[in-house]
């Protein structure tokens, strides 16, 4: 017997405005049953709880093998391993520059004393040109990876499986072209995280093609949509929010805590999966072997039994209760490069405007899930 649908994720008032969706449920059920998300867990404990134990709640939640994302210990480590010299200190430093210089170029691009989208005018470019440099990808993979990014989503909100396949076909397609452009240079080949990618080893063996491809994938689709999301929702809370704004100019070095709380308040990402490996109880649901859970991201970090008031900005919060960038042995390896590129997007935002303000007649379209965030924001820039 199937079990009673406690929600409808896809539901238009739900899609309409997620955030205050998410903070009901949590009051409402915290663990919640639905055809399409499984089992969602909206609370903060609970949500800690799945994370710290991956052996209650395996990461082995997709139909394809995800490289590391889908794995579970002792596969995880020896991959883990191999990726997270790829985010070290030195790696961060050597791009540091790079990431500068393109958020300044981004930002001298805009338009001045005028009403610009952010989404289109820089959110979705800086995504993009900051993964592609990152990867050693060529600029004219901008607007195709665009594309296929509001396909995956369009695709990941449907539901169907074709879809999915034909999507995650395509994307796969681009990576094995450039890996054999590198293959074919041979010892000519670009000196990047891709090519490096090429030349690593697991368990005493070479990468496969298929395990390459899936780390790329991972790293790119995890950073295109998320990374958007991150510079609209900041951009708009900042200018909203005057006086915070004129505290950032002042003080630049409280941008990178800032930039975590407000993502707190409004996540970029919106959930994340486990499924479970034994029956166990969460909340008042008893969850039987082999059932999906859909970590709802954008509510536990909300939770007013761990934050307070969850608007509430606050920059005195124990950063270890943050769950934006996950948490246990599956934390975002790439954090470290996350918090770098927003901060730069940042501090040139603010650097090179006097004020943000939002426009009164163009109020922000929200987001259609799996995205968070904005699909437009208009914000006023005025010169600094």
């Amino acid at each position: 017997m199937n079990a009673p649908q406690d929600w409808d994720p896809r539901a238009p008032e739900v899609l309409a405005d997620p955030i205050a969706a998410y903070d009901n449920m949590r009051q409402r059920c915290p663990v919640a049953h639905s055809d399409y998300l499984h089992y969602s867990v909206f609370r903060h404990t609970d949500v800690t709880r799945i994370l710290l134990d991956h052996e209650t709640f395996s990461n082995k939640a997709s139909r394809h093998v995800s490289v590391p994302n889908s794995m579970d210990p002792p596969e995880h480590k020896a991959y883990r391993k191999l990726i997270e010299p790829y985010f070290s200190p030195d790696r961060i430093a050597a791009f540091e520059p790079v990431c500068h210089r393109l958020c300044a170029e981004l930002v001298a691009a805009l338009p001045r004393e005028a009403c610009v989208e952010i989404m289109s005018g820089l959110a979705n470019p800086f995504a993009l040109r900051m993964q592609c440099a990152f990867l050693g990808w060529p600029d004219c993979l901008h607007e195709p990876l665009r594309q296929w990014i509001d396909k995956k989503n369009a695709a990941t909100l449907s539901g169907e499986p074709k879809a999915l396949a034909a999507v995650a076909t395509e994307f796969d397609a681009t990576i094995r072209a450039l890996l054999k452009v590198r293959r074919d240079a041979g010892e000519q080949a670009p000196d990047d995280a891709t090519t490096r990618l090429l030349r690593e080893t697991v368990s005493g063996r070479p990468l496969t093609e298929d395990e390459i491809v899936s780390i790329l994938r991972n790293w790119a689709v995890g950073e295109l949509g998320t990374m958007a999301s991150s510079i609209g929702i900041i951009a708009h809370y900042l200018a909203t929010h005057s006086e915070l704004q004129d505290q950032l100019r002042q003080q630049p070095e409280l941008i990178r805590p800032a930039n975590d709380e407000i993502l707190r308040i409004h996540a970029p990402l919106i959930s994340n999966r486990r499924a479970t490996t034994c029956p166990v109880r969460l909340g008042d649901a008893q969850i039987q072997a082999g059932e999906r859970i859909t970590l709802i991201w954008a509510s536990a970090n909300r939770d007013e039994e761990v934050f307070g008031d969850p608007d509430e900005f606050r920059l005195d919060r124990d950063p270890s209760l943050n769950l934006l960038y996950g948490a246990g042995i599956h934390v975002c390896p790439g954090a470290p490069l996350a918090r770098l590129e927003i901060e730069a997007m940042i501090r040139a935002l603010l650097k090179h405007t006097r004020t943000l303000a939002p426009v009164a007649d163009q109020p922000p379209i929200p987001a259609i899930y799996p995205a968070s965030g904005y699909r437009q924001v208009t914000l006023q820039l005025h010169n600094a």
